[in-house]
This record gives structure tokens, C-alpha cells and sequence, in this order.
């Protein structure tokens, strides 16, 4: 009755209206429709395109053969695809291998973290200046020349900010620099063993990790200090100080170059080290906490 049509009006009358003249309550009707609805087998679409050839029980019953059959062990899915497809002529694809080795835990099991966790329970920071800075770089986007680096260099003691560096590569020669300015800076000269005393907290980058930036720090004297393998907290200090610098320095602003990325930085380098205060200083600014230090030591 609802979808009859009025003479009078040429529109249907409306659930609401029929409802309203028989004192009938909708929601019944609505209860009805979704019991109704309720007893409808949903269309579930099957795959698009062609039907495969093998189905997947039998694709992973030649998986389980191959892998029982192999002379070796912890083997991936890329073998497993080729041997089917060379000795057994079972042309299918790699990824619907991957998946069906994934679905039933037949990847490599080496893969996996082997051992005890090196977990951080300890202490990073240190209760002098100068015995240990964080270092690591991050990646900001210009409007000319592309994707960028910037490299810092954070003491762990009272959170200075030694050295800061913006670059258009960011390779080993490019992370240097801001160790290089902190010694500077800190310990006068960039000579042999000029900071001896010092290690340097980095991670597992490959910058860290060449043969060209521990040879250098070594002959600085400085002692490399890499951080935990998936613990980026045993980099604490580094990496706090790049969030900070990314939410008040870089994000929320569109740089046209590389020049305008190192005005910024180097910028948000001596508003940080003069007036971002830390709690762990006391609410004093790195370089209050600095000058405090050294008019201690000279009393």
C-alpha cells in the first residue's frame, strides 16, 4: 500500500503515512524485513579472471612435497617457485606460492630473530658532558632538489646540540660533519685523538657502518657505540632530538632547496641549545645547563 500511487498528488503514499492511518508501528515491519533479509544467502564473488589450473590444495601439497623432498632446510618461497616450475613443470605464480606458504607457516623459519633479545633496560645518558653523543640523520623533501639529509650531533649529558649539517647525499662523508664540528666546538682542533675520551652513540645505518666513518672516528680517538638492533631508545637522544626538530623546524613548512633546509636547521640548532628547556635539567636550556656547569668547575 505504501508504494501506491495518490490520484491526487501522482506520489505513493509512504511507509510513514500508511503507518500513521492504520496506528501500525514501523518498526515491526522493518523487523520483519531484516528477519527476511537474515535468511538470504549472500553472493560472495569469487575470483576474477581465469580459473587456475592446479587448485590450492593441490598447489600445497606439491609445496609440502618439494620442501620434504629438498636436501636442505630453511629455504624461501623464490626456490620453492623455481623448483616447481623446472623439475615438475608446475607453472604458477611466485606470489601465490608466498601466500600459500605464509597462510600455513611453511617459510623459512631462519629468517626469524634467532637468540634472547637484547633488550634496553639501562641508562643512556651520562652525568658529565662531552663522554658520549648521539648521532643520526633524517630525510626532508624541497620543491627543487628533491629529498634531503640532516645530520646532528646531540651530547647525551645535557642535550647541546655539538654539530648540525644538511646535505643533498647523505653518505658517510655527509654524517661526519657534525662530529666534526663538535669537536671543534667542544675540543678545539679536528687533529688526531682529539677526542679522545668521547664515544659516539649511532646506529646500524650504513653511513655508521663504513669502513671510511670508523676509520675517521678513530682517528679522532672517538669509541663507536652502536645502538641496540631494534631498540632505536638505546639512540634516545639523537632520535628525540630530531622529533623535536621536525615538529618545530620542518614539518608545516615547504622548503625550496637545500639551502633554505641548512638556514633552518642550523636556525632551530641555536634556538634549541639557548631556549628548549628539558626536565631532566631541570627545566634549564642545554646551554644554561652548560654555562651553570662550567661556573661550578671554575669556583
Amino acid at each position: 500500500m505504501s508504494h501506491t500511487i495518490s490520484v491526487s498528488a501522482g506520489k505513493s503514499f509512504g511507509l510513514q503515512r500508511v503507518c500513521q492511518v492504520l496506528q501500525f508501528p514501523r518498526s515491526t515491519i522493518y523487523a520483519v524485513r531484516a528477519r527476511a533479509a537474515a535468511n538470504v544467502v549472500p553472493i560472495i564473488p569469487g575470483r576474477r579472471g581465469p580459473k587456475p589450473k592446479m587448485p590450492d590444495t593441490e598447489l600445497l601439497k606439491a609445496i609440502r612435497d618439494d620442501l620434504a623432498a629438498s636436501p636442505f632446510t630453511g629455504e624461501g618461497h623464490r626456490k620453492v617457485w623455481a623448483r616447481l616450475r623446472i623439475l615438475r613443470g608446475i607453472r604458477v605464480s611466485r606470489t601465490r606460492v608466498l601466500r600459500l606458504m605464509r597462510e600455513h607457516s611453511l617459510l623459512s623459519p631462519h629468517r626469524r630473530p634467532k637468540g634472547e633479545p637484547n633488550l634496553h633496560d639501562g641508562r643512556i645518558t651520562t652525568d658529565c658532558p662531552n663522554e658520549m653523543w648521539g648521532t643520526d640523520g633524517v630525510r626532508v623533501a624541497t620543491v627543487d632538489d628533491g629529498m634531503v639529509w640532516i645530520f646532528s650531533a646531540v651530547d647525551h649529558c645535557d642535550g647541546l646540540c655539538t654539530g648540525i649539517h644538511a646535505a643533498k647525499i647523505g653518505d658517510r662523508f655527509a654524517a661526519l660533519e657534525p662530529i666534526s664540528q663538535g669537536l671543534l666546538a667542544e675540543f678545539g682542533s679536528v687533529v688526531a685523538d682529539s677526542g679522545r675520551g668521547l664515544s659516539l652513540r649511532m646506529d646500524h645505518g650504513s653511513q655508521y657502518t663504513s669502513d671510511d666513518f670508523r676509520d675517521q672516528i678513530r682517528f679522532w680517538g672517538i669509541a663507536p657505540s652502536y645502538a641496540f638492533v631494534a631498540e632505536p631508545q638505546t639512540n634516545g637522544v639523537a632520535e628525540r632530538f630530531n622529533r623535536t626538530m621536525k615538529e618545530q623546524a620542518i614539518h608545516g613548512r615547504i622548503f625550496k632547496n637545500l639551502e633554505e633546509v641548512r638556514a633552518a636547521a642550523i636556525a632551530f640548532k641555536d634556538r634549541y641549545n639557548r631556549d628548549w628547556r628539558l626536565e631532566k635539567l631541570g627545566f634549564k636550556s642545554p646551554l644554561e645547563a652548560r654555562q651553570e656547569r662550567l661556573m661550578k668547575l671554575a669556583a
